[in-house]
């Protein structure tokens, strides 16, 4: 839904130049056949439509900021055209250039709206607690030292610690993690998060600007204002094309004294087919990846991601499933197997809202139903099946009751916990009965994905805000070469921007409101767009409608191959170029058909970039094929942990 909102917001606001550019090619179309519409050439439409803001935009920036772009030169050409008049060469050029500008501006992402999402997540109000009074105050009022009460399901409206009271928090919002954090007295709690289950009274500690939910805003924005843009090939060159084009037609008009060649020589400098060879190739490149299901949303995020040697990924909801999944049972009861455990588990669990609750329930669904249930926030759930009392959760639940597992059942725990499981442990009829083994599964496309990211030249790393052991059992697993664990929202940008600092270019993959601040600040970044939030679809360069992160090694195969076909666009329009220049010199070219040849190399560098359509990776690991895409090389190292 968020991607058809996206599109359709984009059809809406290009009506009108569509209309335009329809209305022009029809003029054009009629001034060629020599059409008259009461003595007037069709063409002046043209130029009035296309021609005025090429010209008022280069008159702008050179009285603002004396900035040489190509649109100097072209309108040189108009302005030079009009007065021989010239009047379908001038439309002509006018056209192609605005098509050229036209097919950039649609690879450029629209406004967004990401920041003010994020301020939206901001809690408005507050529970303060004055002695037995409790009052709803604006949560801007709030000061240090406040004492708050959060009910469940509120968000917490600054940061804090919990003085009294017993919950589990949904920490996604800040770091990422697919299970809810259990907390009690003495826990920090950040705002922005959200309180499922207890109700618990907290200490204010840092409030308004100082809170953790408001320094993500921040960075999000500065990680925006900091990235820099690629400026297109053409007003890169811009400066010199100008010059050469004055003096070419100046000396042509001093030695021969024609103004027509003279004018001609301009009209032929017009590096139309040089602005058309980058932005064809790269609509070219986003219809590909549309067709593979990946939407582009920055115009130059395929330039930047072919010079990308380092791609870091989130691990909850990209390279995971995003949903625990029992691992493994282990019973402690020599008259019960695990199976027969799970069951029971399942049956205690079948009421509880707990994510890992629900993840038992869901892997016995044959259970019986339990006859009493309790919940107790943080901690688990109490309930009694066929007569039998079982107990659910974390060992301090169990410990209140006087149970403890045995030196060989803590052992057994241990291993689970160091492969990253999270474990529930059961008590049945006041003895230690178990565990239950619970994590967030690798995709099963994730071997082979990092594995052909790898075969690239390009070095896999993992950020996440999960705790080291699941970090490091992921990391493991797939043969990362870097990993960096326990990672807030600035402890990712931190680590982006150091590789910048090293020179190394970052691609970002995530899929969590607490990745929107890296994949501001990467160098070119993608967003999971099924299950991602809006936050960071919107933060991001790129999106996997689909969560295929099986497309990440097509798309920088095809980026490469996308560099490649602009390296030979800009080498034949630029070779072109120089070939009509001569001729023009010579007196074998007129204005317009000058303009003509212009517009069939034009056609020529569309076809070109057509191709890109329907390519799919064949060879892709040989065919780096252009300076502009050289990589580092990746290396076969051990993740650092």
């Amino acid at each position: 839904m968020k991607i058809l909102a996206s599109l359709r917001e984009w059809y809406e606001e290009d009506k009108r130049q569509a209309l335009t550019f329809g209305v022009s090619a029809l003029a054009l179309a009629l001034s060629f056949f020599d059409v008259r519409l009461r003595q007037l050439d069709p063409a002046w439409l043209t130029v009035l439509l296309c021609g005025v803001p090429i010209v008022r935009g280069a008159a702008e920036g050179l009285w603002r900021e004396f900035d040489i772009k190509a649109d100097v030169l072209v309108s040189l050409a108009l302005i030079a055209s009009v007065i021989i008049g010239e009047i379908f060469a001038a439309g002509e050029v006018a056209f192609i250039m605005q098509l050229g500008a036209m097919l950039e501006e649609r690879t450029v992402a629209k406004a967004r709206a990401g920041i003010e999402k994020l301020v939206r997540l901001t809690p408005r109000t507050a529970r303060r607690v004055d002695g037995d009074t409790e009052s709803v105050i604006p949560a801007e009022q709030v000061a240090a030292g406040d004492l708050l009460r959060v009910l469940p399901g509120e968000t917490i409206p600054v940061d804090g610690v919990i003085v009294a009271g017993r919950t589990s928090i949904n920490q996604a919002v800040m770091t990422g993690e697919s299970l809810p954090v259990d907390k009690e007295p003495g826990d920090e709690v950040c705002s922005g998060t959200v309180n499922q289950f207890g109700a618990f009274d907290m200490r204010a500690v840092k409030v308004g600007e100082d809170s953790s939910l408001q320094r993500m805003i921040r960075l999000v924005q500065s990680a925006d204002a900091g990235k820099a843009r690629i400026v297109s090939m053409a007003d890169r060159w811009a400066t010199w094309i100008v010059v050469g084009a004055l003096a070419a037609a100046a000396a042509t008009w001093l030695i021969t004294g024609e103004i027509l060649r003279a004018v001609t020589i301009l009209v032929v400098f017009c590096p139309c087919a040089l602005v058309l060879a980058t932005p064809t190739a790269i609509m070219a490149a986003i219809g590909n990846a549309t067709r593979n299901g990946v939407l582009v949303r920055e115009g130059d995020a395929l330039e930047r991601l072919a010079r990308v040697d380092t791609l870091a990924f989130d691990k909850t909801g990209t390279l995971t499933r995003g949903r625990p999944g029992v691992r493994h049972v282990h019973s402690a009861l020599t008259d019960m197997d695990g199976p027969a455990l799970l069951a029971l588990a399942a049956a205690a669990e079948s009421r509880s809202e707990h994510p890992l609750g629900r993840a038992i329930a869901a892997a016995c669904p044959d259970h019986a139903a339990p006859e009493t249930f309790r919940m107790l926030p943080g901690r688990g759930v109490e309930a009694v099946i066929t007569g039998r009392r079982l107990l659910a959760g974390t060992t301090a639940l169990l410990a209140d009751a006087g149970i403890s597992p045995s030196a060989a059942d803590a052992h057994a725990a241990a291993q689970q916990r160091a492969e990253g499981c999270t474990l529930v442990h059961l008590a049945l009829d006041n003895q230690y009965a178990g565990f239950i083994a619970l994590a967030d599964e690798l995709r099963d496309d994730a071997p082979a994905t990092v594995r052909d990211i790898r075969a690239e030249g390009v070095r896999v790393a993992l950020l996440t805000g999960d705790h080291e052991e699941a970090a490091r059992h992921v990391a493991a697993a797939l043969h990362l070469d870097d990993l960096r664990a326990s990672c807030l929202p600035e402890d990712k940008l931190r680590w982006i921007e150091d590789r910048d600092r090293e020179g190394r270019r970052v691609c970002m993959i995530g899929d969590g409101i607490n990745d929107a601040p890296a994949l501001k600040k990467a160098f070119v970044s993608v967003a999971m767009g099924g299950i991602g939030s809006d936050i960071a679809v919107d933060a991001a360069d790129m999106a996997l409608v689909r969560d295929d992160i099986r497309r990440l090694p097509h798309m920088l195969a095809l980026s490469r191959r996308m560099m490649r076909v602009i390296c030979i666009n800009l080498t034949f329009s630029l070779v072109l170029n120089f070939a009509a220049i001569f001729l023009a010199m010579g007196g074998l070219l007129s204005p317009v058909a000058g303009a003509l040849v212009h517009n069939a190399g034009s056609v020529l560098v569309i076809v070109h970039s057509a191709l890109l359509l329907r390519w799919q990776e064949k060879n892709a690991r040989k065919s780096t094929g252009c300076p502009l895409t050289s990589t580092g090389a990746g290396r076969n190292v051990n993740p650092s942990i």
